[in-house]
């Protein structure tokens, strides 16, 4: 008995000893964790349940040169609810109120948000969606909600903020405001990238249930500071006019692609840049930048240069006849020929000019520099053709003009240049030397940029860059602007002629070229496809005595059936943009005196502004009406008008005959 009493204790104490061990151990673990390692574990704590957010700071906004927004950062929130946050007598009390605002504000039933909350509630969700991507209004409206207006911890009001780029005319002159996001950096926005980034923002957020976050705090710990604002030289009125025109006219003739530039003579400020590609179903977007990217084969408006050389080296005068035969001549067994059957016979080469004859042109460079090609060469150096224009915006196309030095030259090769083939340029490239000659001889670069701003305060203003001070004699310049006038009174152009204002320029037609390659059959394929593709092309300026815009259009593989030479495609273009620049935008070239009557201006003014004041005490229906003459009628009765879409007026957000107060916000959305 004693034996088995004390073999039961010996277990006891051995148990009893094992248990105080585990007991010290723990004891000891816990120290060890909260004296010795406690700082590692709480950091590592903290950061499971508690992160630091990054609020990305606005962009710069870009601007137009009158002001108008072409693209910013607009705040989006998404809008979530902590339903366990919630007293539940609160809940009760207001979960109606909440719903019927919600209903309100998103527009479905207030019973649908009311049976939302509920299950939401029973369901214990920390996480609830309420709305995705609203406006900052609606987001400052909502914190104001029931239950939501408690904030954070009482009211489960869950906010989360992102930044999204906005385009508020549209898309129109997208790809030179360009963009710098996942897509890489492209035009404006690519260009100055680094100017346009802001400084980031701070909000500590805590996890709380399913790997979700919610912010600790209803403010930011560290706000975040906008970027620098660009102002560019774009004119919103005439980027709209040059856009449709395009538009139209693409679609019309269902051609691949095109752009249209319009730039201010003297200061060489691009006030409309329009860049339209066709997509497989037929309609037409911003898809590249082809104004500044493509380089290709100008055609006939390249014979500006060769005609301007001749008459600089006084090798020719605008009176000298030229022989064009019967409109098809051979070098070197190649074929140069003419548009009009049976050629055009002795005529002067001011002539061979307006009408554009590929015979004529070939003749005068052949006669005076098949000796010599290298002076031409350096003329057209001197035109600004041998390099890049170098633009702050990436992407520009290579000029490739070649020398006699080169693999490539051969026995036509000059004479192949003086009538656009064998040579490679961009529009902006053509439209720099065009302005030249419209700007008496002062070659000025292209510029998209007026102004860098911070924060209201202007840092830096770009001045007009002259690139060559003189690119021919007044005499040469006198003539060919005169040879370019008559193309539109009575060459190539004269369909686009008109009475009322006058224009000059040169219309342009070329075989597209193709890369040859062998097809299946072992058969080449490729080369100038000249029953296939074209370019058609005008470039030009306005008004034609006392130049104040110049301009460039090419349009890509217009459809055969329905015209492809640059007099039907392009010149048309042209002249609606013109037209339409005339009677809309004041050019001032038939002053009378040195005197401007300010006086009678600012009564005129002040009469106008009184009629509009009497006249729209409500809100006039603008339906149907085109975005920009609704944008001038609404501004000036005192509203501030938001813009989406492109085209005529749609819809208004706020209805005719409604009373408004000056200040008010109209949103008009645009077809």
């Amino acid at each position: 008995m004693a034996t088995h009493k004390k073999s039961i204790l010996t277990k006891f104490y051995l148990v009893s000893a094992f248990v105080a061990f585990i007991l010290l151990a723990v004891v000891f673990r816990v120290f060890t964790i909260q004296q010795m390692e406690g700082d590692r574990y709480r950091e590592l704590s903290t950061e499971l349940t508690i992160k630091q957010d990054t609020i990305f700071a606005n962009k710069g906004n870009v601007y137009a040169a009158d002001g108008n927004l072409l693209a910013t950062s607009m705040s989006k929130f998404t809008i979530r609810m902590d339903v366990l946050a919630v007293d539940g007598n609160v809940f009760e009390e207001n979960v109606g109120a909440l719903s019927l605002e919600l209903s309100k504000m998103l527009g479905k039933s207030s019973n649908y948000y009311q049976n939302k909350l509920r299950k939401a509630k029973k369901r214990r969700n920390r996480y609830l969606l309420i709305a995705r991507n609203i406006g900052y209004t609606d987001y400052l409206k909502m914190k104001q909600f029931p239950i939501f207006n408690k904030g954070v911890y009482r009211g489960g009001f869950i906010a989360d903020h992102k930044t999204v780029r906005a385009h508020p005319i549209g898309k129109i002159a997208e790809r030179t405001i360009g963009y710098d996001d996942f897509r890489g950096g492209a035009g404006i926005e690519g260009a100055f990238a680094d100017y346009m980034e802001g400084e980031n923002g701070l909000r500590w957020k805590q996890k709380i249930a399913k790997n979700q976050w919610k912010p600790i705090n209803d403010v930011n710990e560290k706000e975040p500071i906008d970027g620098h604002d660009i102002i560019t030289t774009i004119d919103v009125n005439i980027q709209d006019i040059t856009h449709h025109a395009l538009l139209r006219r693409l679609e019309y003739f269902e051609a691949d692609h095109g752009c249209a530039v319009v730039m201010e003579t003297a200061t060489g400020e691009i006030k409309a840049i329009s860049n339209l590609g066709r997509t497989s179903e037929g309609a037409y977007y911003e898809k590249r930048n082809y104004a500044v990217w493509e380089s290709h084969e100008p055609g006939s408006t390249f014979k500006l240069a060769s005609l301007m050389a001749a008459l600089d080296d006084k090798v020719i005068d605008t009176s000298t006849i030229v022989d064009t035969e019967k409109g098809r001549i051979y070098i070197h067994n190649r074929k140069v020929e003419d548009s009009h059957k049976g050629g055009y016979g002795k005529i002067s080469a001011a002539r061979v000019f307006e009408i554009s004859s590929n015979v004529g042109i070939v003749k005068i460079m052949k006669k005076n520099y098949d000796h010599r090609p290298q002076k031409f060469i350096e003329k057209l150096e001197k035109y600004g053709f041998k390099e890049p224009i170098g633009f702050s915006i990436k992407g520009e196309g290579k000029p490739i003009i070649p020398e006699p030095e080169d693999k490539s030259w051969n026995k036509i090769s000059l004479e192949w240049m003086s009538w656009g083939y064998g040579v490679s340029l961009t529009p902006m490239q053509i439209l720099m030397f065009y302005n030249a000659v419209a700007n008496n001889g002062v070659m000025v670069k292209p510029m998209f940029i007026k102004e860098l701003r911070r924060q209201d305060k202007t840092e830096k203003v770009f001045e007009t860059e002259i690139v060559n001070s003189k690119i021919a004699s007044k005499e040469t310049l006198i003539k060919v602007r005169k040879v370019m006038e008559n193309v539109v009174v009575k060459g190539t152009a004269q369909n686009i002629y008109s009475p009322n204002f006058s224009m000059a320029g040169k219309t342009g037609t070329a075989k597209k070229y193709i890369p040859r390659t062998k097809d299946k059959n072992g058969e080449w394929q490729g080369g100038y496809y000249s029953s296939k593709r074209y370019v058609a092309s005008f470039a030009g300026f306005f008004p034609a005595d006392n130049p104040k815009y110049s301009c460039i259009v090419v349009v890509h593989d217009p459809k055969k059936e329905k015209g492809y030479y640059g007099a039907t495609v392009a010149a048309p273009i042209f002249k609606e943009i013109a037209q339409k620049i005339y009677t809309t935008t004041p050019i001032d070239n038939q002053s009378v005196g040195d005197e401007v009557d300010f006086t009678s201006i600012e009564k005129q003014y002040e009469k106008y502004n009184i009629k509009l004041n009497k006249e729209y005490k409500r809100i006039p229906n603008v339906y149907g009406m085109t975005g920009m003459d609704a944008l001038s009628l609404l501004e000036n009765i005192g509203l501030k008008v938001k813009l989406s879409g492109i085209g005529r007026v749609k819809s208004q957000s706020l209805k005719k005959g409604v009373r408004f107060t000056k200040g008010s916000t109209i949103i008009l959305k645009l077809s």
